[in-house]
Parts: C-alpha cells; sequence; structure tokens
C-alpha cells in the first residue's frame, strides 16, 4: 500500500484495521476543476475505502493543524465531488499515539498463518467469551508463547477486542467482539 507520509501509513493500517473495510486502494483518482478565478486545480485525495456493505469512503490525511486556505479548498471540492456519486468523504488528523502502537503491532498477526489452527482460534474464541486478562487467559490454553500469536490474528481480524487505547499488556481486558 502505498503512502507519502507516516500519517497517510496510519491511516492506511487503520482503515486495514476495520473488520467492515473489504478493500483500499492509495491514490484512488485525480479530480481536476477550475477554481473560482478560472485556473485549473487538481487534488489527488490519499486512500478509497470500500466496506462490506458496498459504501465508499475517500480519505484525506492531514494534521489538522496544517491545513491552509488552499488545502481546505481541496478538500471541500473532494467532499462535494465524494457527495455527488455517493461516497462518503473524511479528512483525518493525527491519530492517538497508543493506539497506532496498538495496531502497528497486531499487524504483525495479520497474516493468515497465525490463525492457522482453526481448533486453537476457537477455544481462543470460547475462553474469552468473557473480559479476561490477555497472557493469563491465553496460558489456560497452552504456551502464551504459542497461544497468543492467534489471540492477536484474532484481535486483528476483530473477533477479539481489546481497549486499544491503553497500551497493551500482560493484564489488557480481551473478549470476543459482539458480531462474533
Amino acid at each position: 500500500m502505498g503512502f507519502e507520509s507516516w500519517l497517510e501509513r496510519d491511516h492506511a493500517m487503520l482503515l486495514d484495521f476495520t473488520p467492515q473495510v473489504t478493500g483500499l486502494l492509495s491514490q484512488p483518482l485525480w479530480l481536476f476543476w477550475e477554481d473560482e478565478r478560472g485556473k485549473r486545480v487538481s487534488h489527488a485525495p490519499d486512500y478509497f475505502a470500500r466496506f462490506e456493505d458496498g459504501r465508499g469512503l475517500v480519505v484525506d490525511c492531514r494534521p489538522l493543524d496544517r491545513i491552509d486556505a488552499r488545502s481546505a479548498a481541496k478538500f471541500a471540492a473532494a467532499r462535494a465531488a465524494c457527495e455527488a456519486v455517493g461516497w462518503g468523504y473524511r479528512v483525518v488528523g493525527e491519530v492517538d499515539p497508543v493506539r497506532m502502537v496498538n495496531v502497528r503491532w497486531l499487524a504483525g498477526y495479520r497474516h493468515p498463518r497465525h490463525g492457522a489452527d482453526d481448533g486453537l482460534a476457537a477455544r481462543s474464541l470460547a475462553l474469552f467469551s468473557m473480559p479476561s486478562p490477555l497472557v493469563a487467559q491465553a496460558g489456560l490454553l497452552g504456551d502464551p508463547i504459542a497461544v497468543l500469536p492467534t489471540v492477536f490474528h484474532l484481535l486483528w481480524l476483530g473477533r477479539l477486542t481489546a481497549d486499544l487505547s491503553r497500551p497493551l499488556s500482560d493484564a489488557t481486558l480481551v473478549s470476543r467482539a459482539e458480531a462474533w
């Protein structure tokens, strides 16, 4: 996935982490128009996300305190174009650093190999049916070194959930996600 800044990288990772997102494209399109003075203007939004229900979302990434008049005009044009075709549009800024560290960690377990043992995944989901401390509960299934990659994979997939606004630790409470 392409990105031009760490901020874009973080938002691409957050979109990838969103279970309802089924497709993600970097710089999906170019918009061209003339401004009020007749000057030709162009803009390529940062991302397009497709959701499982068919919705589309176009995302521009910019620290909110760095949006100048020129950028604001481009973002307004992008919003109008998205509304015209029935897509959502969002300008996103800085991400909570603790949440981002946690998501980056979990991204290391996104590969299906970490959930390849269907039996272990099913037992993990059953064991975390009630909020429970991460490592102690994983230890009930076996050696945490062998079990935790599956638990982290299930967290990445959104089948398990935890408060990612706090640093992940041995005591982090993990539970089965409501949708599952």
